[in-house]
């Protein structure tokens, strides 16, 4: 008997912020551009939901920006459909639990199931279970990120827990059928990931996930393969417009799985721009420039050695003024906005990928000397923080 087939497309950041919002208010289909079609060619649709869909609620002291989209801009979800929306991120919970208690609600009036958050600590980590074409489909969601991240007997999201999601991920495993990670960490706008999103993105995939996702970053990372499974690493901005006029931070994919049966078969990508009148899909010689790129940000993941250089290169780049200027900036806020200022600073020394990159620094720095570089890294890096949309 022939194998079922199974078509999985997993995007990243949604949000009807800025621009977009109106857009997806009275137009809901516009906002996805020549992208529709694509999008809709699968049998499966995930995406994160990026903000809290919500009249109630009041918005929370925290490190980043606070966004929220009213129930209204939920049809511009239901009009591709999305058939799954992950809320484990680390704005899902700006306008507290009164807010994410309405954006449960409002999501599931329509049609859109979710996962990676909850009311409860057992609702915010169950896994998504359904059946696709024939097929079980188990989906695990985690996040990284500020406070409000984590349930611990109560509202919140499935947070920074990598033991608890891989034991989660062998049981769904053990059920049958395929089980795919999706996670919200890392350091936003760096092309490359911290070593412990690498460290925990194998633990998953070794525990036997088909495949690994992340978002958050707001900028492309390179693809992974382990032992024949993908791992990919920052899918970059969805439908999140942010005013920017940066290449990388305007340039995104999404990536569609297909499956045979519960064997991974093959992976497509769909990469776009982001435009100030929505997304709009690569032509010939900008789709194989991305490709080009994708496979230059994929080549030091070939081995935790070269992973961990290219890492170590962006630290370095970073250096002791980036370090001065973010810690000052901080301080200052500290000043003018007490409790903003506060919300950066843990936010600083709770989160690993900001703990991770001040301890790489500053160990670095104690130990005097510089390490040993990639150039190609370098300028990969330098490319992700200078190139405009016109270069």
């Amino acid at each position: 008997m022939r194998n079922p087939q199974t078509r999985i497309l997993v995007a990243s950041d949604w949000a009807p912020i800025r621009a977009f919002g109106p857009m997806m208010r009275s137009e809901p289909e516009s906002v996805y551009g020549d992208l529709l079609p694509g999008l809709r060619d699968a049998d499966l649709r995930i995406v994160n939901c990026e903000c809290a869909l919500t009249k109630a609620g009041k918005p929370v002291w925290k490190s980043g920006s606070v966004f929220k989209g009213e129930p209204a801009h939920a049809k511009a979800l239901a009009a591709v459909p999305f058939e799954v929306a992950c809320l484990a991120n680390n704005h899902v919970l700006d306008y507290g639990v009164a807010g994410l208690r309405e954006t449960l609600s409002v999501l599931r009036r329509h049609a859109v199931r979710t996962v990676g958050a909850g009311l409860t600590e057992e609702e915010a980590y169950r896994p998504l279970s359904l059946t696709v074409n024939g097929t079980k489909v188990h989906i695990v969601n985690v996040s990284e990120g500020e406070d409000l991240t984590a349930s611990r007997g109560g509202p919140g999201v499935f947070g920074w827990d990598v033991a608890r999601a891989t034991a989660l991920i062998a049981r769904c495993r053990k059920r049958g059928g395929i089980v795919i990670a999706i996670a919200h960490c890392g350091l936003e706008y760096v092309p490359y990931p911290p070593p412990y999103v690498a460290t925990a993105f194998r633990a998953m995939t070794d525990a036997g996930a088909a495949c690994v996702i992340g978002h958050h970053p707001h900028v492309p990372q390179g693809i992974e393969w382990r032992r024949g499974r993908p791992i990919i690493y920052s899918l970059g901005n969805f439908a999140f417009y942010q005013l920017t006029d940066l290449f990388w931070r305007r340039t995104g994919f999404c990536v569609r799985l297909h499956f045979a049966g519960d064997r991974l078969s093959e992976v497509d990508l769909l990469p776009y721009r982001i435009t100030d009148l929505g997304l709009r899909a690569l032509d010939a010689k900008a789709d194989a420039e991305f490709r080009k790129m994708m496979a230059r940000l994929s080549r030091p993941l070939r081995t935790p050695a070269l992973a961990k250089r290219a890492w170590q290169t962006y630290v370095d780049s970073y250096g002791k003024d980036g370090f001065t200027t973010e810690v000052l900036g901080i301080l200052e806020k500290m000043n003018t906005e007490p409790p903003k200022g506060a919300a950066m600073f843990r936010n600083r020394i709770t989160t690993m990928q900001h703990r991770e990159l001040w301890r790489d620094l500053l160990t670095r720095m104690m130990a005097g000397g510089r390490p040993r570089v990639s150039r190609e890294a370098r300028r990969t890096v330098d490319e992700w923080f200078t190139r405009k949309m016109s270069g």
